[in-house]
């Protein structure tokens, strides 16, 4: 029996998938140590700072019409800084004008076919129009998505210090460098010890998963090869409020997407390096109380296949937003802060057949006992898809430790 009666569970990935699975088996009484490779926790959720005032630099917002992230958030004390933002409309950059995005959608789904005819051919909105497949999530009026006053970055900030304050240990700059298969359960190599424990949770990106498994399941190891990423850039900017007064676009919405190939039929196309433009100071009412001479907005750059603009140095992606930004908007002042954060590899793909991979590589590594993958590359990018699989990931630790027993003899480094 290990050290506990609990047992060990190492888990591998600091991001939102590991920490909610760290979370779910601290509360039960396991024995939980986490491995995060880079400096901070929190992996697409990362508050920063720009001109003084604290601003999200990756995810903004948790899904509203989900329950596990905002569950999670209240659990751990959030739940008076969760806020809605404003009733705002998006837009789309389409042909040579903004236009509303239509409402009445869910998960990108219109609820109303012909309010896209602005924006769409008509062949185009005549596909819109096909039925939704069974299940489909159904149009929403309200906000679908829920933010964190100060920043979103504030949640994994307070899981890991639930999992702390539950005995859990959390070290950073702390990589997984080998995982081994023993009589008594796995050992984890890093840098400076091994680690001995009952069950180990892989909430890494796949690549490192892949490295990983590698001996123990090279069949799971050469599929979480084939996972691909997207890699994008998000360039955050800072105006004084008095520069942009007087931009009618800038007030009435919350922000735009360009769409892959902007344009239709009888109108000149949008050639944008941005993908997508939040005006983050109209869109949270927070950020605009705590900062009212300033008027913070972000770009994001970056599609699947277009990726070299991310190499250029940061001064060219700050020009090519201002680009992009007086074309859409007009808006031509120059901000008085700025600050680019590259996420390579940021975003997993999920091509046809996904799904059918995931199965694959957890039916492989199904022989293994004690050994569970969790995160955005097998179960949704958004915040509640990362905690929902964290938390199944650890329901199915904790349910084959107790259907098996514990064999482990030790626990700890050795």
């Amino acid at each position: 029996m290990s050290g506990s009666a609990a047992g060990h569970v190492i888990v591998i990935g600091g991001g939102m998938a590991g920490l909610a699975a760290a979370h779910r088996l601290c509360g039960s009484g396991r024995r939980v140590t986490v491995l995060e490779s880079t400096a901070r926790l929190g992996g697409k959720l990362y508050t920063g700072d720009i001109a003084g005032v604290p601003v999200d630099f990756g995810t903004e917002g948790l899904p509203a019409l989900r329950p596990e992230a905002v569950d999670l958030a209240r659990a751990v004390g959030l739940g008076d800084r969760l806020r809605f933002p404003a009733v705002t409309p998006v837009a789309l950059w389409s042909g040579d004008a903004l236009r509303p995005l239509p409402r009445g959608h869910g998960t990108g789904t219109p609820g109303d076919p012909a309010a896209l005819a602005d924006a769409l051919s008509p062949a185009g909105t005549v596909r819109t129009a096909r039925p939704r497949r069974p299940g489909a999530a159904a149009p929403s009026a309200g906000p679908a998505v829920m933010g964190f006053d100060g920043g979103a970055g504030a949640l994994a900030d307070a899981v890991a210090g639930a999992v702390r304050a539950a005995g859990g240990q959390v070290f950073l700059r702390t990589p997984a460098l080998a995982l081994t298969r023993t009589a008594h359960g796995w050992e984890v190599r890093t840098a400076a010890r091994t680690l001995a424990c009952d069950a180990v949770v892989i909430a890494a990106p796949a690549w490192t998963a892949s490295t990983l498994v590698a001996a123990a399941a090279p069949a799971a190891a050469a599929e979480l090869c084939e996972v691909g990423y997207v890699s994008t850039a998000v360039v955050t900017m800072a105006y004084r409020r008095r520069d942009v007064a007087g931009l009618a676009a800038l007030g009435d919405w919350s922000g735009f997407l360009v769409p892959p190939a902007a344009g239709r039929p009888g109108r000149a196309p949008v050639t944008a390096s941005v993908k997508a433009s939040t005006f983050m100071t109209a869109k949270w009412g927070w950020l605009a109380g705590r900062a009212p001479d300033l008027f913070v907005l972000r770009t994001s750059l970056g599609r699947y296949g277009q990726e070299e603009s991310l190499y250029l140095d940061d001064d060219d992606l700050v020009g090519a937003s201002l680009h992009d930004l007086r074309a859409a908007t007009g808006l031509a002042a120059r901000p008085v802060a700025s600050h680019v954060t590259r996420w390579i590899g940021g975003l997993p793909r999920y091509p046809v057949g996904h799904r059918a991979r995931v199965a694959r590589i957890r039916g492989t590594l199904g022989a293994l006992p004690g050994l569970e993958l969790c995160g955005a590359a097998y179960d949704g990018v958004g915040v509640a898809d990362c905690v929902a699989s964290g938390r199944d990931a650890a329901d199915r630790i904790m349910g084959r430790l107790v259907c098996d027993g514990f064999v482990s003899k030790t626990c700890g480094a050795t």
